[in-house]
């Protein structure tokens, strides 16, 4: 996905509030659904793009405007996208300039990354300043904590927000969020570990900026959860083999420090929680190499993009639920993904306030649903099991 020059000033971040589950009414935004105007930050990154794609897909009635570096690729974009899309020069370190964009839309779609390592919030905060709905892709933890800093400007201000709101983190945060509710609906004991599992081909279709994630994470403790402690653990420890299903079958999994961990923790009460990624095997052993995008290109073209997800949900009674996710291109899986957490925000799912995905004033859970049949276009494996 494509990234910007970041050479904003420094803005205050307050301090992480709890967040409240009280409903309040919804904003103007939010009933604007019908010919709304949605912003794409990134857009002419493969993430960003791939979500206009979808977007003008799943709902012509849209008008998407495109922002990004590339003024030729994005203009290019529109036009494949139609009448209701176009390009806009947007430079989200000039406040001016972000919040004058903000003003014309009904929701920003911040897919500029990556976000590790970024300090601040800039595009959320003008989307509070402007009172615009906003959703983030991002994959990192302390910035997605940062970014729930803001859940009481946001409210006050009436403006809904979901950080994390990808693939993953986002919809596999909607699928553990329904594991959870359907084993306490049904009275299947109480739900103690919930462990995300995920394996990418290649960089996924996604080039080098999702490598650079990888080896950002690469550095980091994994954070984790055990019996309610929190832990430490070495990245890429922990090797597991997992059945992804159809698709992509056994593939091998290791722990790397992942948002929707602390997310289900804090927000779904999950004891015991983790999260392992798995990658192609060629990729390991170059994985303190400075890739160069024709390299990456050309090992995507031989492994393919194919992207899996299995979220596992252990409860006292012994019950095991999975639920599997799988499909051959993650650079448009993706674009679906957020697509449906963008239509979410904009048919009044959202309450005022960041929320994560597996919030229910982030996404209701009625909306649950339809979110996860949005995302889950073209995918070859979809389920929902109980093993005996």
């Amino acid at each position: 996905m494509a990234t910007v020059v970041r050479a904003c000033m420094p803005l205050p971040t307050p301090p992480v509030p709890v967040a409240s589950s009280s409903a309040a009414p919804s904003t103007d935004a939010q009933r604007r659904s019908p010919g709304a105007r949605v912003l794409v930050l990134g857009g002419t990154g493969r993430a960003g793009g791939s979500t206009a794609t979808a977007l003008s897909k799943l709902r012509p009635d849209l008008s998407i405007l495109i922002a990004g570096r590339n003024r030729e690729k994005g203009q290019s974009l529109a036009s494949k996208l139609g009448d209701q899309s176009e390009f806009a020069q947007v430079d989200i370190c000039n406040t001016s300039m972000l919040e004058e964009a903000l003003n014309d839309v009904d929701l920003v779609v911040h897919a500029a990354g990556p976000f590790q390592r970024e300090n601040e919030c800039t595009v959320l905060q003008a989307a509070i300043a402007t009172k615009t709905a906003y959703i983030d892709i991002c994959d990192d933890t302390d910035y997605s904590w940062r970014a729930k800093g803001f859940h009481e400007q946001a409210k006050a201000c009436g403006v809904p927000a979901i950080t994390t709101a990808g693939i993953y983190p986002g919809v596999s945060n909607v699928m553990a969020a329904e594991l959870v509710h359907a084993a306490r609906s049904e009275d299947a004991g109480e739900p103690e570990r919930l462990r995300f599992f995920y394996y990418t081909a290649a960089s996924g279709g996604a080039g080098p900026t999702i490598l650079a994630t990888s080896f950002l994470l690469l550095a980091e403790d994994v954070i984790a959860y055990n019996k309610g402690e929190e832990i430490k653990l070495k990245p890429y420890s922990g090797a597991l083999s997992i059945d992804f299903g159809k698709g992509a079958r056994k593939k091998d999994v290791y722990l790397l420090n992942s948002p929707e961990v602390k997310s289900a923790y804090k927000v779904l009460g999950m004891p015991t929680v983790s999260a392992r990624f798995g990658v192609l095997e060629g990729y390991k052993v170059l994985k303190l190499v400075k890739f160069v995008d024709p390299f990456v290109r050309a090992i995507d073209g031989i492994a393919g993009e194919r992207v899996s997800m299995r979220v596992d949900l252990d409860c006292s009674n012994g019950r095991n639920t999975i639920r599997s996710f799988s499909h051959k291109k993650l650079s448009v899986s993706v674009g679906y993904a957020t697509a449906a957490f963008v239509l979410a925000v904009l048919e009044g799912s959202t309450q005022p306030g960041v929320w994560f995905p597996e919030e229910p004033d982030g996404i209701a859970i009625e909306s649950r649903k339809v979110l996860l049949e949005r995302a889950s276009q073209g995918t070859t494996n979809f389920v929902m099991k109980k093993p005996p």
